[in-house]
Formats: C-alpha cells, sequence, structure tokens
C-alpha cells in the first residue's frame, strides 16, 4: 500500500506539472509511461508517511466547496478565493504543505494545527497574466487526514484584451 500511495503521489505531481504547458498527445503518451515506472531511490518524499494513529483517530477535512468558477475575467487579473473548510474528524488537523498546479496559482494555508470541530480556510490566488480562454488549476493539500491529501480547483474564462 505504501508504494501505491507514493507512486500516487508522484503521479499527482507529475500531472501538476504538466499542467501549466500546452502539451501534444505524444507528452501525454510519456507522461503516462513515466507513470508506471518505478520511483528512484534518490527522488526525496514529498510528505512524510503517517502511521496509523494508536486511537484509530482522524482527522476530516470537510470543504464547503471543492471548486470555485472566477466566470470572465480579464487577462492579467488577480483574482482571489478562499475554500472554506472544517475538521469534522476525531483528531488535529495538521496541513503540511499545499501547493498550486503551476507558478500562476498560490495557496496560503493555516500553519497551526486545526482542532476537531474548529475551521480553516484556504486563500487561493490565481494570476492571469498571459493566459486566456477556459482555464482549470488544481491545488493539493498534503495533510494528515487518512486520505493523505485533497485536491481543490479553480477555474475561469480568460479574455485576452483586443488591440486597436
Amino acid at each position: 500500500m505504501k508504494k501505491r500511495m507514493n507512486l500516487m503521489v508522484v503521479a499527482a505531481l507529475l500531472l501538476l506539472t504538466a499542467a501549466c504547458k500546452k502539451e501534444a498527445v505524444n507528452d501525454k503518451e510519456i507522461l503516462l509511461d513515466s507513470l508506471s515506472a518505478p520511483r528512484p531511490k534518490t527522488m526525496p518524499e514529498i510528505r512524510p508517511e503517517f502511521k496509523v494513529p494508536a486511537d484509530g483517530k482522524y482527522p476530516q477535512m470537510t470543504f464547503e466547496n471543492e471548486e470555485h468558477d472566477f466566470g470572465t475575467i480579464k487577462q492579467g487579473d488577480k483574482p482571489t478565493y478562499e475554500f472554506e473548510f472544517k475538521n469534522t474528524g476525531e483528531a488535529d488537523l495538521i496541513i503540511m504543505a499545499a501547493k498550486g498546479s503551476c507558478g500562476c496559482t498560490v495557496p496560503e494555508y493555516p500553519k497551526t494545527p486545526i482542532k476537531v470541530g474548529e475551521s480553516g480556510k484556504i486563500k487561493v490566488s490565481f494570476d492571469s497574466k498571459g493566459k486566456s480562454g477556459e482555464t482549470t488549476k488544481t491545488v493539493s493539500i498534503m495533510c494528515n487526514t487518512k486520505e493523505g491529501s485533497k485536491i481543490l480547483k479553480i477555474k475561469s474564462n480568460i479574455e485576452v484584451p483586443k488591440k486597436n
């Protein structure tokens, strides 16, 4: 199961890295081939592996929305959105990292544990400079829930200003 989880994390990171590029069909085939390859031993761990808690209790991140659509925006706009969540589990929630699918998507997350029953926010900023058309970006959250991660999505339709 540990190998499977590591492969899933590597796959997610590869997909996130490729998300900022417009890729050809051949690139997708190469990406899929690389996902089946064993992970090099020199590659650092993406996140620490958590053991099953002695009491078997985990935190649970429950979001009001896991996806946000900014609608139509102008190229160069920098909208932000706060994803609100609550720890509905049975242990303190710890977010170790949050990473956008590219440099244009920047998350800010709580650095302190979220107690059971408490709420928190993940603020996501998106820079539309150089982008156009329908765009979807993701934020990957690494945390100590049973699943170990959560994916949030932002969407927008970016209009390019007309040149006179």
